[in-house]
């Protein structure tokens, strides 16, 4: 693994006027939608066991709420991905997670060019495969390359390596991946809440996150003090928050509590 350590500033967000205001030529691109503020989330209902809680008993209460889920069939989650993933700029396409390409829904498959499913927390990782649960779970199966996502396998998450062909700003070594700056808080949120999730119960093994690489088939994933680093560089944005209300509305009826509050992930890790 690589020893490289890179960090990284947040660029700032222009709006098409502020752009028009500089150049005095208006702007064809589409806006960029700030983050809505925490205080959007569900507090007074959804939340409310686990306010003021910390460390393991927040992490116990969280698990409890969330696992109050609709499962979906690996067939299903295809055309919910349609939905969660939609390209805000045409309706038509989804956003690939690590190329952050825009492509169409239609081009879903195995081939390559195709987008598939791909499982942040990796399946092999605790061994669930595609069944119905923590194999079908939508807060972590993202749109992306065939072969983006062949070559991220089952790698744990850390940073360093070289550069993912096909998809600048990844970077992956014999051991680890490394996503793009704006996606990189997404995939630890992902992570934690499967480990919050997924606790040892109906048959599945209990998913942790760790601090090491090279997990194989152990239900572990890390590094953890490199996700809790991307939680904070990269804050949820609208994209994020607006993906965690379609599948509470539409699809699972649960959340990801670290997008709706990422200071938990302090708060219990």
């Amino acid at each position: 693994m690589s020893s490289r350590r890179r960090f990284y500033a947040r660029p700032l967000l222009a709006t098409a006027a502020s752009i028009a205001l500089l150049t005095g030529v208006a702007s064809t691109a589409p806006a960029v939608t700030p983050a809505a503020s925490p205080a959007a989330a569900p507090d007074d209902t959804y939340y409310k066991d686990a306010l003021g809680r910390t460390g393991a008993a927040l992490k116990s209460s969280l698990h409890t709420i969330i696992s109050e889920q609709t499962a979906l069939s690996y067939s299903q989650v295809w055309d919910a991905l349609k939905a969660t993933d939609e390209d805000p700029a045409d309706p038509s396409n989804v956003i690939l997670l690590y190329t952050g390409r825009s492509q169409s829904k239609s081009d879903n498959g195995g081939d390559t060019g195709d987008w598939n499913r791909e499982h942040v927390w990796a399946k092999s990782h605790g061994d669930f495969g595609t069944a119905t649960g923590p194999g079908t779970d939508i807060h972590h199966l993202r749109p992306e390359d065939v072969q983006v996502n062949s070559i991220r396998g089952n790698k744990d998450f850390d940073n360093g390596g070289g550069t993912v062909p096909g998809a600048p700003g990844n970077y992956t070594d014999g051991d680890s991946f490394e996503p793009r700056d704006a996606v990189k808080g997404d995939v630890a949120r992902m992570i934690l809440y499967m480990a919050v999730r997924y606790e040892g119960e109906d048959s599945f093994a209990d998913l942790e996150p760790n601090d090491s690489v090279s997990n194989g088939s152990a239900p572990n994933i890390g590094r953890i003090s490199v996700l809790k680093q991307w939680n904070q560089e990269d804050p949820p944005d609208s994209f994020e928050q607006n993906r965690n209300q379609v599948i509470f509305d539409r699809y699972q009826h649960n959340r990801n509590p670290f997008i709706d509050h990422p200071e938990w992930v302090e708060a219990i890790w």
